[in-house]
């Protein structure tokens, strides 16, 4: 038995599909860890999570800002963008199975047995991991009630607050949340989000930095398996910390980690048939 994780697929079965036949993956024994952003921008997103419901009992998925797109798109509360590549699950005959499913998925998984974290795009400083999976409970808890459901998805969009506060409330608590855990790359040490820049670890703002970099983060030590952020190329030098986005859907490639052994493999977009 073996468990993989596996980075930012976005609709590219493909080579999701390269990397579990070269492991020799089998759902009934191994497992599947997913990073989150299952779907969006690639060109099979569709199949992409057919795939993923068909061995939805190997699996163990963190949502994503895309995954949380489609549900709010599929909801008719946020229009499609041009970029997407999501009409096809909404037009699918099998969409509320397979949106049921991506709506109870968390936003955070620790596995208490291995100490080990997942998360789409990673815990600001100021948290604790105990903090981290309390927070991360009440977006889960909202993503489940049907009458909070739509709520919260109409009100996710947005830059501001840009920093956690106690005493947020309401749909602006649940916002600031989700943007720690599904759009961070850099914050300041007290966990202010700078939500516009998206290019490596040299690009951060004034007073910015990478929000696993931070001396005085909570987390540090603890180990966490994280996506979303591509620039990155799948290297992160801090201790602990895997980075797992290694662009597949911009013509990088996608990454598979054996979370025991630690041994990656590597699928690059030129090696799978069109």
């Amino acid at each position: 038995m073996a468990t993989y994780a596996v980075g930012d697929l976005q609709g590219c079965l493909k080579p999701l599909q390269c990397l579990l036949q070269r492991v020799a993956f089998e759902p009934g024994k191994d497992r599947l860890w997913l990073v989150g952003d299952l779907v969006n921008r690639g060109p099979q997103s569709l199949e992409t999570l057919r795939f993923l419901y068909q061995m939805r009992d190997a699996l163990t998925c963190v949502l994503g800002n895309h995954d949380l797109h489609l549900l709010a798109v599929a909801a008719n509360i946020e229009r499609l963008k041009k970029s997407d590549t999501l009409q096809e699950i909404l037009d699918a005959p099998d969409r509320a199975d397979l949106l049921d499913w991506l709506r109870r998925q968390k936003l955070l998984h620790y596995d208490a047995e291995r100490d080990l974290v997942l998360v789409h795009a990673g815990i600001p400083p100021q948290w604790s991991l105990q903090k981290a999976l309390r927070r991360a409970a009440e977006v889960e808890e909202a993503l489940l009630d049907d009458a909070r459901f739509p709520l919260f998805l109409d009100g996710m969009y947005g830059n501001d607050p840009a920093r956690w506060d106690k005493n947020l409330h309401g749909v602006t608590r649940l916002r600031v949340i989700t943007n720690y855990f599904t759009r961070m790359r850099f914050c300041t040490a007290d966990g202010t989000l700078d939500l516009h820049s998206k290019e490596g670890i040299g690009t951060s703002p004034p007073g910015y930095a990478p929000w696993f970099s931070h001396k005085q983060r909570k987390t540090r030590g603890q180990k966490i398996i994280f996506g979303h952020w591509a620039a990155l190329e799948g290297r992160c030098d801090e201790p602990g910390l895997f980075a797992l986005d290694t662009g597949c859907v911009w013509g990088g490639a996608l990454t598979l980690l054996n979370i025991d052994s630690g041994e990656r493999h590597r699928c690059d977009c030129s090696e799978v048939p069109a």
